[in-house]
């Protein structure tokens, strides 16, 4: 068999353990011969692709971002793909496709998989959004980025009497910022699940200064947006691949606190930090095992399907469900997370 392996979309830890094991499944129990392509699925229509052997693979285990590239694709060119995909099996000679991505990345391989092509996805992203399992790698490493961040922020702001207000990634669903906040015991937490009100973190930052408690560490992600009416913050343009750019939620509320407040309030934006740098144990061990079980899905030819963790078990899933629609924050767990502001 010859396996064809892409990463597409933002970078994410994890996503060179996925290859690696890809790779080593592949050849060391089927004799597979396995290319990668090269910047996602530019490099598909483009026919840029190298051979992806053992020596390729050593060593990467532990390297943050992907040794393939990535590139996000304009839907005009994801048009093309579908309309060539016969095309590029021919050309190509892979017998399976494995893309490894987020949401856009795995909605273009469930229409491949739609015109023809033999697909197996593997879900990434660090924003844990993807429906159908439980964990994505790379959720576990940001997280932990996030509340070490906040961690130290801590100390500073309680030296000075600031309010930090510690903007993570998050666009359409809060499972950064819910799982960092909590674990790094912010004081307040705005998800793009549930509008928050100005008014109530301002409530809350002063009675935390009227008990001696002068700071405070608000985490919210970049999605977050405010309540109708309680201060204001527009919507940003859309860009060419669908995607709203959003305004600054941690700059401006930060600005919004401080005016309210009389008191100093400092934005922190951590930005691509959590994208990169080392991936954690487990999502190493996530990323190894959606590797061994893509390779194994495309011997047994199920194809249309995409990896996933449910409980402790990795499954396979079809492409349609996955992509139906976004895993967001249920309701209870916000009101757990509230509970211990």
């Amino acid at each position: 068999m010859r396996i064809g392996v892409l990463t597409a979309g933002g970078d994410c830890p994890g996503l060179n353990a996925v290859i690696r094991s890809v790779v080593h499944r592949a050849i060391d129990n089927y004799g597979d011969e396995v290319i990668g392509f090269e910047d996602g699925y530019s490099g598909l229509l483009d026919g840029r692709y190298r051979a992806l052997d053992l020596d390729a693979v050593s060593g990467i285990l532990a390297r943050g971002g992907t040794i393939l590239g990535s590139a996000r694709l304009e839907r005009d060119r994801l048009r093309e793909a579908c309309e060539n995909a016969s095309d590029m099996i021919r050309d190509f000679g892979i017998d399976a496709l494995i893309p490894i991505g987020g949401e856009g990345t795995l909605t273009a391989a469930h229409m491949l998989s739609e015109a023809g092509l033999p697909v197996v996805g593997v879900p990434k992203t660090i924003d844990n959004d993807i429906s159908s399992t439980d964990r994505t790698f790379g959720f576990d490493t940001a997280v932990g980025v996030a509340t070490e961040a906040m961690d130290r922020l801590k100390t500073t702001a309680e030296s000075h009497q600031r309010v930090m207000v510690v903007e993570v990634m998050g666009r359409h669903a809060g499972w950064i910022a819910l799982e960092s906040g909590m674990a790094a015991g912010a004081h307040g937490i705005c998800l793009p699940e549930r509008p928050f009100d100005p008014a109530q973190l301002v409530k809350m930052v002063e009675e935390r200064f009227s008990r001696g408690k002068k700071f405070a560490v608000i985490c919210v992600a970049e999605g977050a947006h405010p309540a109708g009416g309680t201060m204001d913050y527009g919507k940003g343009e859309i860009d060419k691949f669908g995607h709203e750019r959003f305004q600054g939620i941690g700059t401006a509320l930060a600005y919004e606190l401080e005016r309210r407040l009389g008191k100093e309030a400092k934005p922190v934006i951590l930005g691509h930090v959590q994208r990169g740098g080392v991936p954690t144990a487990y999502d190493r061990v996530l990323a190894t095992r959606f590797g061994w079980h893509a390779v194994e899905a495309a011997h047994r030819g199920e194809f249309g399907n995409m990896t996933a963790l449910r409980g402790t078990d990795i499954v396979m899933v079809p492409l349609a469900e996955a992509v139906t629609e976004l895993k967001t924050v249920p309701g209870d767990r916000m009101d757990e997370a509230e509970s211990v502001f």
